[in-house]
């Protein structure tokens, strides 16, 4: 398996919606740790690692749960794993 970094900025009405609860709520049924938290610029980052496949998997269950609507541009970049997530946290 091929381990990975995925990092997601996405923008829209994502802030005072629940959009970081919904989103973890949808990693259960995922193996990734990371984390996701609000911006200043009032977008929302998630930032995670674990299996490329399951990575985007689980990308696209954030795009297909009912965040989807609220949601009008993503930013995706992949990276090297650095392994420094434990579990998934939301932060700041």
């Amino acid at each position: 398996m091929s381990r990975s970094r995925l990092n997601v900025k996405y923008s829209g009405s994502v802030q005072g919606v629940g959009f970081r609860y919904t989103v973890k709520s949808l990693v259960v049924g995922y193996e990734v740790t990371g984390v996701i938290r609000n911006l200043a610029d009032g977008r929302v980052e998630l930032t995670v690692e674990g299996d490329r496949e399951e990575l985007e998997a689980f990308q696209k269950a954030v795009l297909e749960s009912g965040l989807g609507p609220l949601i009008r541009n993503t930013e995706v970049a992949w990276a090297e794993p650095r392994g420094e997530f434990k579990g998934f946290a939301i932060v700041g």
